[in-house]
């Protein structure tokens, strides 16, 4: 029992590591620039994931998952990337953050649709629950307030975008894992491919040279062993822990990520903030619930909820 307990312990630090990423990612694109600071990040994560996962058997892998598996991680850090990097403020940034994390409730919704399951009452208010607290975390000190959401939107649309593009991206990569993988793990080459498609949009957008300090270094390492030792220390959990218990608290990955994005990049967040966040959390808590209702959900793999990234 107590090594079950050591080993969910490693699991759920696994979720702390991967919430801090999301303000890491933000800091370094503040000193390194948006694109370079992003394919250092995941240059040194996919270094660290060859190290504790190895290279995959490619010959094992279905092609099914190889292809689509590796188009969609990519293209889903890619959007994620840009839309923290190209943030116009740090508030901004937190709110293109909590944009990414409908993704836990877009995966449910997914899996109802592929697998076909029934479709349960509780994930509608599940899913408008999840999108109202958006809306709340976009209208600013005050709340739910239209007017002042569509300003946030008009502000920055491409950042806001990408990142609504993420989370949809990240449920259809869910999707897939889940149901081509067959028990394979292609992390390692898919972060390998994601790097040197960050070094190529580096070098075709013509972003100026990088101006290292010894707080830049210290960032881009911390972003990178987070990823990289997050996946190990998930796996851990998986095996040998409470995997229910880590599936639950894997929903209040938002909570986290935004307290510590707040604190990494000195933004005060206010009440109105935290209700929208609460509603985010609580919303996908009850599209996980409407899928444990009807067939088996989506098994929390360390392939499809690390990013929370």
């Amino acid at each position: 029992m107590k090594s079950r307990n050591r080993a969910t312990w490693i699991g759920l630090s696994a979720i702390l590591l991967w919430a801090s990423v999301m303000g890491m990612i933000r800091r370094v694109s503040q000193e390194l620039g948006p694109e370079g600071g992003a394919a250092l990040i995941y240059t040194l994560a996919a270094a660290l994931l060859l190290l504790t996962q190895g290279w995959p058997r490619l010959k094992q892998m279905p092609r099914h998952y190889l292809g689509w598996g590796s188009l969609l991680l990519v293209s889903y850090e890619l959007c994620l990337c840009q839309s923290i990097g190209h943030a116009h403020s740090s508030r901004q940034a937190i709110d293109v953050i909590m944009i990414n994390y409908l993704w836990p409730s877009f995966t449910m919704l997914a899996s109802i649709l592929v697998n076909r399951q029934p479709v349960r009452l509780l994930l509608i208010p599940g899913l408008l629950l999840s999108l109202l607290g958006i809306a709340w975390v976009l209208g600013g000190r005050h709340g739910f307030d239209p007017s002042q959401m569509l300003a946030s939107l008009h502000d920055n649309p491409m950042s806001c975008g990408l990142a609504f593009m993420a989370a949809l991206l990240w449920a259809a990569y869910s999707m897939v894992t889940n149901r081509y993988a067959q028990g394979q793990n292609g992390i390692s080459l898919f972060f390998v491919l994601l790097a040197a498609a960050l070094w190529i949009r580096y070098l075709l957008a013509g972003a100026p040279d990088m101006h290292w300090t010894g707080a830049a270094w210290l960032h881009v390492i911390w972003a990178a062993t987070a990823i990289g030792f997050g996946y190990a220390a998930w796996n851990i959990g998986l095996l040998h822990g409470h995997v229910a218990l880590l599936a639950g608290a894997s929903y209040f990955t938002p909570v986290l990520s935004a307290a510590l994005a707040a604190s990494l990049l000195g933004v005060p967040l206010s009440s109105a903030f935290w209700i929208g966040t609460a509603m985010i959390c609580a919303g996908a808590l009850l599209c996980w619930w409407a899928t444990r209702m009807g067939s088996q959900p989506l098994p929390p793999t360390a392939d499809t909820l690390a990013s929370s990234t």
